[in-house]
């Protein structure tokens, strides 16, 4: 066995339609695009979307809704989480590399924390927003809440 005698597996190669090349070779005249009709000339090309003259699907559906552009999304977590995680990990100071670790927030995201749940621990809470309960419920058990 040497790179002489190398070649592709049994079927894996298909070799392509040579087309427009004479009526001899089968695949002359027309050079299958049949007679006549804007197909047929060169340099066709559709429209993305294009029904043949049909009303476009894209234009039948009506438009609706509405997307803010200054909508800012955070990621919602609630104070409930952050004692479940500080208990198991026995944490003092929660910021955005502990959420990471824990798999509560993607790297991109920006943070949220809501009141929902119930919080002992005295706890370091450092985020990019707070809801309101979210602050009472931190600062009733003497935490410090820091926003980012």
């Amino acid at each position: 066995m040497d790179l002489s005698n190398l070649k592709p597996a049994k079927g894996s190669v298909k070799t392509n339609k040579r087309i427009g090349r004479g009526q001899g070779s089968g695949r002359g005249g027309t050079s299958t695009k049949g007679h006549k009709g804007q197909k047929s000339r060169s340099g066709y090309s559709r429209k993305i979307g294009f029904e043949g003259g049909q009303m476009p699907l894209q234009r039948r559906v009506p438009k609706f809704g509405f997307r803010n552009a200054n909508r800012i999304e955070y990621k919602a977590i609630n104070v409930g989480d952050l004692q479940k995680v500080a208990e198991a990990k026995n944490l003092t100071v929660i910021d955005k590399d502990v959420l990471l670790e824990n798999g509560l927030c993607s790297r991109n995201d920006l943070i949220k924390i809501l009141g929902n749940g119930k919080l002992s621990l005295k706890l370091e809470v450092k985020a990019n927003a707070f809801s309101k309960s979210a602050i009472e419920a931190i600062e009733k058990v003497e935490g410090k809440v820091e926003t980012l």
